[in-house]
């Protein structure tokens, strides 16, 4: 028996074993959830798959968020499938190369639209397919990043993305309230990723978090599980609206130490 036993938790954005979700959905599996999976593209969904089938043969659903009628078909599919939902793990993200370097004011609209779109709007679209599949006192969580309200260099426009993922989270926990939802983000720090790796400079990052930070290491993607386990448990039934920063602290540090400067 674990924390999550019984439970039934729906995981986007396993790219591989790598990915944050990957990570998370280890955790919630080891806990006793059990799960449902979402891909996009045929790129990666050898990798979903055969993940899946070692998570007890969880269902795999082909979904594009910016397609309503993948949307749709998801939520037809839970429900033939897989059942009500105790969990909704968002981690999806998706920003052109090209605007994650030079400036912010470069950023083309297409680019913009696409991101926020993909980033940001997912998270409002998603829980609009599936909110009659939601179970009362259920638990959302979004991933984000410190670039949502610091300036990180070369996070660009995927910042901005993050700010409205954020904003989400708030407005949608006031929404879904009634029912005892919660709906909270992670901030999680810096972490190998092929998403940070679009990153300029992100190595950088790696570099400079166990000099800054106050635990003074950088984080595992276990670190970001165990969070992600705790908000899907009903160990944070009133806990809803907010932004956890797993980063070992880095967000809360003002000025760096002087030798660093």
């Amino acid at each position: 028996m674990g924390l999550l036993a019984g439970k039934r938790a729906l995981i986007t954005g396993v790219a591989n074993r790598w990915s944050i979700a990957y990570a998370i959905a280890k955790a919630f599996h080891e806990q006793g959830a059990h799960l449902a999976f979402t891909y996009q593209g045929e790129r990666v969904r050898d990798e979903v798959e055969k993940f899946a089938a070692a998570c007890d043969g969880a269902p795999v659903f082909e979904c594009d968020v910016s397609s309503d009628e993948h949307l749709t078909r998801l939520r037809d599919g839970l429900a033939e499938r897989f059942g009500e939902l105790d969990t909704l793990v968002h981690s999806i993200a998706y920003a052109n190369k090209e605007d994650l370097a030079g400036r912010v004011y470069q950023t083309s609209r297409e680019g913009f639209r696409l991101s926020l779109d993909v980033s940001a709007y997912s998270l409002v679209a998603l829980v609009g397919a599936l909110v009659g599949s939601l179970n009362d006192g259920a638990s959302i969580m979004a991933l984000t990043y410190l670039g949502a309200t610091e300036i990180v260099p070369n996070y660009n426009l995927m910042g901005i993305a993050k700010a409205a993922l954020e904003s989400e989270v708030r407005y949608l926990a006031y929404d879904l309230g009634e029912r005892g939802i919660r709906v909270n983000a992670i901030s999680a720090g810096p972490l190998k990723t092929a998403s940070s790796r679009q990153v300029g400079g992100f190595s950088n990052i790696l570099g400079v978090v166990p000099k800054v930070a106050p635990l003074k290491r950088n984080i595992s993607a276990q670190d970001v599980a165990n969070t992600a386990v705790y908000l899907a448990s009903d160990l944070s039934a009133a806990v809803t609206a907010d932004v956890h920063f797993v980063d070992s602290g880095f967000h809360a540090v003002g000025i760096p130490p002087l030798d660093l400067r």
